[in-house]
């Protein structure tokens, strides 16, 4: 390129530059005048001893899709409704606006005549995102739109804010997941998905009350953080003057109560894992854990079947879901494979034929799979069922019979004891649960939080801790059980179709930033 053109393309970058910024600052003006207009507004309200925020209540009769779904009867009566002015169009002595509420939005018609000259000419200076209160006679537009003929116009809350340009809506991803409450107003689908979720967990407590379990609480705040492989956040507990920490998993406390006789027993709470943040982790998330006194892993997995079923049935009506276009059967029998059978099926490795450390690690090197120095047989096996297996498992299906070294709270498989009862579930080629026959034999569960113990001193900050009153909990005795906890936002996920775990939680962990309105 010569020196002119040169010279010119840098002088038009900085023209464009120049432009851009005169723009955002014309932008940013004509925002700041707008916002101080609404403010203005509210000032005149006020003096005018109409203040909005001295309201403290209005009586809801119906709700925007209730009215839509029962027109027939609704027709020609008088209900109130409530929500937040999403559009509004003036027009002399009538006008219409568009009221959303929980479970829709639903035309007004406002007219001079049917409020009143003082009132109208208020309602004329009403803002989109005021949250205002209609009473009126439900009736239908010439055109066939089922709306609200209004005879009082309440302003119950004044937005000081500008909302998301209308057609474009919210959809800065981070601003989304920040405001949250924002994202609720402009973006249905996004309501539905809470919606859903809160349907979910409904429909997994009435199952479970149904089977005769009881939902228990149990400690956050810990002295010992153990029942799963996790670095736990911790915290001072400054009136006893003692280092606390967030619990990982639900697991011990609840087996000190099938120890105490409960024996059915199940607890959806948050837990805390200081770990990493993707698609499918959040360093808190909502786990379920339930024990049943009395069966074995077996068990666990024809009620995951029959629950799963269940949920899907009742919250979409179907047990058929599709995840990214991915069609999967929950009507089905759940396919049953063990950990090794899978290895050999996906790998092409059969560890049945290897007996020895060195023959694992020889396999191991040969497949290109990389593992540690204080990594045993067992542990090899699981890193071939991650880098191999793990993605394949798209319909709903149980992975089997762990080795012994990945599973500290495991009973062992009284045939092979270097493998123990415990499955995984997997959809999608996720992890969706994991359970257990419970470990229950106080000597060996010494031994294994004892192998955990030096795991922890090579550095594995994953590593359980020995828990003595959980040991001496299992010296009173604890009869067979079976366990299992679910990861509650993945299963939302799949049955929400949602790409990511932060669109399934309320107020997902974002790193901390100067707080921007605009």
């Amino acid at each position: 390129m010569s020196e002119n053109n040169q010279s010119n393309q840098k002088n038009q970058n900085n023209q464009k530059n120049q432009n851009n910024q005169k723009n955002q600052k014309g932008q940013e003006q004509d925002l700041n005048q707008l916002l101080k207009v609404r403010r203005e507004k509210l000032l005149a309200l006020q003096q005018a001893g109409k203040n909005p925020f001295e309201i403290m209540k209005y009586d809801v009769t119906a709700h925007s899709q209730d009215i839509k779904d029962h027109f027939e009867d609704m027709e020609g009566k008088t209900v109130s409704v409530a929500g937040r002015i999403m559009s509004k169009r003036v027009m002399g002595k009538a006008s219409f606006c568009n009221v959303q509420d929980l479970k829709g939005n639903i035309q007004s018609y406002v007219a001079r005549d049917a409020v009143g000259e003082e009132s109208y000419a208020d309602f004329k200076k009403y803002d989109v995102g005021d949250i205002v209160g209609l009473k009126g006679e439900v009736f239908k537009t010439k055109t066939g739109e089922i709306s609200i003929h209004a005879a009082e116009v309440t302003l119950l809350s004044k937005s000081l804010q500008i909302l998301p340009e209308k057609f474009h809506g919210l959809t800065n991803t981070d601003i989304r997941y920040r405001q949250r409450y924002v994202d609720l107003i402009m973006n249905n689908e996004v309501k539905d998905t809470f919606i859903k979720r809160s349907k979910i967990i409904s429909s997994i407590r009435k199952y479970l009350d149904s089977q005769g379990f009881m939902e228990v609480e149990t400690p956050m705040l810990v002295s010992n953080a153990g029942g799963a492989a996790a670095r736990p956040f911790e915290t001072h507990f400054n009136a006893l003057d003692e280092d606390l920490k967030l619990r990982i998993s639900l697991e011990l406390y609840l087996k000190r109560l099938i120890v105490g006789g409960l024996e059915r027993v199940y607890e959806i709470g948050r837990v805390f894992r200081n770990e990493g943040l993707d698609t499918r982790h959040n360093p808190e998330f909502t786990l379920m854990e339930l024990y049943q006194a009395y069966t074995d892993y077996h068990g666990m997995m024809d009620l995951t079947e029959n629950l799963y079923r269940h949920v899907a049935q009742d919250v979409l009506g179907t047990t058929k879901i599709v995840y990214k276009g991915i069609e999967m059967d929950l009507g089905k029998p759940f396919e049953r494979i063990t950990m090794v059978d899978a290895v050999k099926k996906y790998a092409g490795v059969d560890f049945d034929e290897i007996h020895t450390l060195e023959e694992a690690r020889a396999a191991a090197k040969e497949k290109g799979v990389e593992f540690e120095e204080r990594h045993k047989k067992g542990d090899i096996l699981n890193l071939f069922f991650e880098t191999f297996v793990e993605e394949h498992l798209i319909q709903p299906t149980f992975l089997m019979d762990h080795p012994v070294e990945i599973s500290p709270l495991t009973k062992k498989k009284p045939d092979n004891p270097e493998y123990t009862e415990r499955f995984e579930f997997f959809m999608n080629g996720w992890e969706m649960a994991n359970a257990y026959s419970e470990l229950n034999d106080p000597i060996d569960q010494r031994e294994r939080f004892k192998a955990q113990e030096e795991l922890l001193a090579q550095g594995d900050e994953e590593a359980n801790r020995t828990d003595e009153d959980f040991l001496n909990a299992l010296e009173i005795g604890m009869p067979p059980t079976g366990g299992i906890g679910f990861g509650i936002d993945r299963m939302v996920m799949l049955l929400t179709d949602s790409p990511a775990i932060r669109d399934v939680l309320l107020f997902p962990t974002l790193k901390s930033v100067p707080y921007d309105k605009k």
